[in-house]
């Protein structure tokens, strides 16, 4: 079983940091990956299996906290998706193309476990 942690703040911002691009990105990729653990954790007496379980031990209980701790250990990557290249866009169709592109996530999950 791991050691408690010594502040509240653990993991720290700044190895978070380090995995991804911006605080927005980091937000959005811990939270998408709770809610994996989160439907993993409700999906269990069902015997269904096919949600990715928890890839670190960790003493917290939260799916957030799990999910940080997670992104820094590697575990969980930050991977952008490949521009999309809006052609024959002009005027404000072109605009309102260029804003449904946008529309879409711009990261992707990746579950790196070996």
């Amino acid at each position: 079983m791991p050691d408690r942690r010594a502040s509240l703040m653990e993991p720290r911002m700044e190895s978070l940091m380090e995995q991804v691009n911006s605080k927005f990105t980091l937000v959005t990729l811990a939270a998408m990956r709770a809610r994996e653990i989160n439907d993993y954790y409700n999906q269990l007496g069902e015997g269904l299996g096919k949600i990715v379980p928890p890839q670190v031990t960790s003493v917290s209980r939260k799916p957030l906290s799990i999910s940080l701790e997670e992104i820094e250990a590697g575990k969980i990557e930050w991977v952008p998706l490949p521009e999309e290249v809006v052609e024959g866009a002009e005027g404000a169709e072109g605009l309102e193309g260029v804003a449904e592109a946008d529309a879409g996530a711009d990261a992707v999950v990746e579950d790196t476990t070996e």
